[in-house]
């Protein structure tokens, strides 16, 4: 995993690059800022796997609360950055996300709750109501924001840990049902009040969530405007045919038509540049990586190790398909990156805090006692 990981840097760091080339000085550095993220990312893997992931577990209510007082904050006091208020600014020019964070405390605090069960199976009222409530709160908090992205990954990792967690097959068809007749209402509801929405939302400045779902839900109706980012991403990727125009090569990311290439769409970096081999060849070591994780989970003493390593797996699985997605027309477009290869601080250190912790899974495995 730590081989993986150095691959990762190598590869982040010149994508970054390519991708920031056509911008001359508007983001300079971003590859540099890259490796440097990393080289503190190391830190904090090699420092997250001596601490007895116990501890954490242990505390893991107030680190929630801590997590959720952030989230308030950052709604409350940050800027405003592309409709959002989700980050604060730090001395230095760099930014802290707490959306970010609350992924690992989420998967901190449900695997706690989890481990109270002890592998039996959930109960709905006293378990799975609680749990949900749980990722409820800063699932609201984050939505706010509003970070479309991140909402949807706390929920994603939800399931996950439920579904792991011994939950009886007729709670999980009564969630698929529940969860497929929100989507046909909420489809319905948006195209038959499709007029009302766009100018409500317009009013109040946060069009770009309509954009977006419209430009999926509806891509004959959406604006050529609204449909630039995913039309230019299937033609940049499309374009890379089987081996790539080359590194530094890309045209339409040199022509600067594919906006975020460095963060969001650095897929289409790899896809124009790499082509569908070099495609490939990333998601294999995606496979590999995660393969990696689920060997260590299936050898866990301890079901709450196990759990937080699904939840982290599941977490990395769904940012890796949303991102992918996006950019080839199979999902609507959100703001999530691409782990470990998108530029971004933030989120670079919370992967590496999560890889640590499952670096301190397995380091203490062996000294587990049933408490």
């Amino acid at each position: 995993m730590v081989g993986i990981l150095l691959v990762f840097m190598v590869f982040s760091t010149l994508l970054v690059r390519s991708a920031i080339a056509p911008y001359e000085t508007q983001f300079r550095a971003y590859d540099l800022k890259t490796l440097g993220f990393y080289i503190v990312g190391f830190i904090v893997v090699f420092a997250m796997a001596l601490v007895d992931y116990r501890t954490l577990l242990k505390y893991s209510w107030y680190i929630y609360g801590g997590g959720c007082f952030l989230l308030v904050l950052v709604f409350l006091f940050a800027p405003e950055i592309n409709g959002a208020r989700s980050w604060f600014m730090i001395p230095g020019g760099l930014q802290f996300q707490p959306a970010e964070l609350v992924k690992i405390i989420l998967i901190l605090t449900t695997a706690y709750l989890l481990g109270q069960r002890n592998g039996q199976q959930l109960r709905f009222r006293r378990d799975i109501i609680p749990i949900s409530a749980v990722t409820l709160l800063p699932f609201i908090l984050v939505l706010i924001q509003p970070d479309l992205g991140n909402a949807i990954i706390y929920l994603v990792v939800l399931v996950a840990m439920l579904w792991i967690g011994n939950t009886k097959y007729s709670h999980v068809l009564i969630g698929l049902t529940v969860v497929i007749a929100a989507l046909i209402a909420f489809v319905t509801i948006f195209n038959t009040y499709n007029v009302q929405i766009h100018d409500y939302l317009e009013q109040h400045k946060k069009l770009h969530w309509y954009q977006r779902i419209n430009t999926f839900i509806n891509p004959d109706q959406a604006s050529s405007d609204d449909k630039h980012q995913s039309s230019y991403a299937k033609i940049a990727i499309g374009s890379g045919g089987l081996t790539g125009d080359g590194y530094l090569q890309g045209e339409l990311k040199n022509k600067k038509f594919v906006p975020y290439p460095y963060s969001d769409s650095i897929f289409v970096v790899v896809g124009e540049e790499f082509g569908f081999l070099g495609s490939a060849l990333l998601l294999l070591i995606y496979f590999l990586f995660i393969y990696r994780m689920i060997l260590i989970a299936l050898h866990c003493i301890d079901k709450r190790g196990a759990y937080m390593i699904v939840g982290i797996a599941a977490m990395f699985l769904f940012q890796i398909f949303e991102n992918v997605g996006m950019m080839i027309g199979l999902m609507p477009i959100t703001g999530i990156t691409l782990p470990f290869i998108s530029y971004g601080g933030t989120s670079l250190l919370i992967n590496m805090l999560c890889i640590g912790l499952v670096f301190s899974i397995k380091l203490h495995q062996e000294k587990y006692k049933v408490d």
